[in-house]
């Protein structure tokens, strides 16, 4: 187009001056020569309309002007095909450098393009399968730790946006599975195979994987991006070691970032140690395992089998879980298992005391050497064992320590994240919504969250983690739900004592027990036969707990316990100025909504005998 108009800058003055030429010869000559016929004349049928007689000079100038405008034509034609083969052969150029520097697999098909083309764009579109990055740089959800919060919410944000692309994070090596197995139902397997497998039968025999899902359920972290209906990607064995919650941006302890939209921090926590143990030397510590994943539980088990004793620390569900399934395996074996805590009896933080002496004598019968009022001092490693040593200045000797003394909220990130942590119960403050920031949720035992009805509190159980993870991961998606369910925990000291609580339950509260003789169905195995899960949160439902008819018909002849009682099934009420603030099923099982609709109401109690009638526990 330049070109094109230089050509006409230089023929505009000639065809100017041409036609001002012509115009003038025109005037002088043509009208000059030009002669109206007179009126009659024979020579006025001869009109015509062609040029006088004398017209050489006009056409000279004809020709000259014509010449020159057809030649302006060619040119400038000429000059535009040159101009256009120019810029096919440069593209031509362009194209064929380009293709020589990309990748063979990168110049594949058309419609094997097409079919990689994400949601986002068709600029993901050239993006081979080769040269996808191992870690993504963005997560529109992205969920800090790999544990059971994480996984429920990973499956409560695909359930409300089913083209979700949700990254899990996670310091473990495993893809997310449930702990409470570990210190349970994996212990009492005949199957040599366990620990590879990490299969298990549950106490009513139904065989079943620690493993939420298998690997065919996940997508691939480098996949995440690309894949059209979303999906959820883990990436293991990754610490996120810094958060910067104004560029919604996280570091991994590799160096790679990730950017996000919202997050979850669902980081759990660290087992606690022993002052005394941490002390003794690395020796002490090689013996010594602080009990928490699966690596954890094969370990133990490897050296369960190889020792002549092992001391378990710590007296609460943890230890005491171990302790009955160490107890059990010892029976046929030389395995000497012992357990000391500094409560009177199992678990007396949680239990009445009538009823955590009768625990205690539960698990001696289950083989176990239980020292209860014993705080361990010191230890050290001396001719190939360790030896600990107590503050009333007795000593035992043994092979292997395993450390159950409760566990230490992560909250690492805190300080990155400018994040608060409560100095009273430990974990991330968040409100009700379990939000901490605008676009950052907190779940699981790392979240201290508002209770409505019971206030701040910080809980560490299985059944709270699927709970607050499932009302995160509706809460990322814009749900906006304050957190009024109350999570239950239990616990099972084999397959035929087990109890499940709910609320406040501290045995430093006053505590009112109603007890009955229990039957065949009042055991774990019976309630797992008529349920079909070793898991009993999961029959567990905001619904059900909503809309459950509390029958107050049942007649029973309720009685407070007796000393020297066999408690076989009961309900403790833990109160605070007669309001149930904790209540806690021995041996009764399908209640549970039944004991948070009584915790939800809050009301005053004067005879609570009359609410224990609500569980029909004499019942047949």
């Amino acid at each position: 187009m330049l070109q094109f108009r230089v050509v006409w800058q230089k023929l505009a003055p000639l065809s100017r001056a041409s036609s001002i030429l012509v115009r003038s010869s025109a005037k002088r000559r043509v009208f000059k020569h030009f002669r109206m016929p007179a009126v009659g004349s024979p020579s006025g049928c001869l009109m015509s309309t062609g040029l006088p007689i004398d017209s050489s000079n006009n056409l000279m100038y004809c020709f000259i002007v014509g010449g020159t405008f057809i030649g302006g034509v060619a040119y400038v034609y000429r000059t535009i095909k040159e101009d256009k083969e120019r810029y096919t052969e440069r593209v031509a150029q362009i194209l064929s450098r380009s293709n020589a520097e990309r990748k063979p697999e990168e110049l594949s098909t058309k419609s094997e393009k097409e079919e990689e083309v994400p949601a986002e764009g068709a600029a993901s579109a050239v993006m081979p399968v080769s040269a996808r990055p191992d870690i993504p740089s963005h997560a529109p959800y992205l969920l800090i730790g790999g544990g059971t919060a994480s996984f429920a919410a990973a499956r409560s944000i695909r359930a409300r946006d089913p083209g979700a692309r949700v990254l899990i994070v996670s310091e473990e090596p495993d893809l997310p599975y449930m702990r409470p197995p570990l210190s349970k139902e994996l212990w009492f397997s005949d199957d040599t195979s366990v620990p590879e497998t990490l299969k298990f039968k549950q106490w009513n025999g139904k065989e079943r994987s620690i493993f939420f899902q298998p690997p065919s359920f996940y997508v691939s972290p480098q996949d995440l991006p690309f894949v059209e209906n979303g999906g959820v990607a883990v990436l293991t064995s990754k610490k996120v070691v810094h958060m910067d919650v104004r560029g919604n941006k996280i570091r991994l302890d590799n160096g790679s970032e990730i950017t996000y939209d919202k997050c979850l921090i669902a980081t759990g926590g660290t087992p606690r140690n022993l002052p005394a143990l941490e002390r003794a030397g690395e020796e002490v510590q090689k013996r010594t395992t602080l009990f928490r994943k699966v690596e954890d539980f094969r370990s133990l088990e490897k050296i369960s089998r190889n020792v002549e004793s092992i001391v378990i620390i710590g007296g609460g569900f943890l230890g005491s879980e171990l302790a009955c399934a160490l107890g059990r395996r010892a029976r046929d074996t030389e395995l000497e298992v012992i357990q000391i805590f500094p409560e009177k009896g199992n678990m007396g933080k949680i239990l009445p005391e009538y009823l955590s002496n009768w625990t205690t004598e539960k698990v001696r019968k289950e083989g176990v050497n239980v020292m209860p009022n014993t705080v361990v001092k010191s230890a050290k490693y001396q001719d190939k064992k360790v030896i600990l040593k107590f503050k009333d200045g007795q000593t035992i000797k043994t092979d292997h320590v395993v450390a159950a003394v409760g566990l230490e909220p992560s909250v690492e990130l805190a300080k990155s994240a400018r994040m608060e942590v409560d100095s009273d119960l430990g974990g991330f403050r968040v409100n009700a919504e379990l939000q901490a920031r605008s676009n950052i949720w907190v779940a699981g035992d790392a979240a201290c969250f508002y209770d409505l009805k019971l206030g701040r509190r910080r809980v560490e159980h299985h059944d709270h983690a699927v709970v607050s993870g499932r009302l995160a991961g509706e809460n990322m998606t814009g749900a906006a739900k304050p957190y009024w369910h109350q999570s239950m925990f239990w616990s099972d000291l084999g397959p035929d004592v087990g109890y499940e609580a709910i609320g406040i339950v501290d045995s430093s509260l006053p505590t009112v027990g109603v007890f009955a003789k229990g039957t065949a169905k009042d055991t774990p195995r019976a309630v797992t036969q008529e349920s079909g899960t070793g898991i009993r949160s999961e029959s567990e439902t905001e619904e059900i707990a909503t809309s459950v008819s509390v029958s107050a018909g049942a007649v029973s002849s309720a009685h407070p316990p007796q000393e020297g009682e066999d408690y076989g099934k009961g309900v403790i009420f833990y109160l605070r100025e007669k309001v149930i603030v904790g209540i806690l099923l021995w041996n009764i099982f399908n209640r549970m909504p039944i004991a948070r609709k009584v915790i939800k109401d809050g009301e005053e109690h004067d005879d609570l005998n009359e609410i224990a009638k609500l569980f029909n526990i004499h019942e047949d």
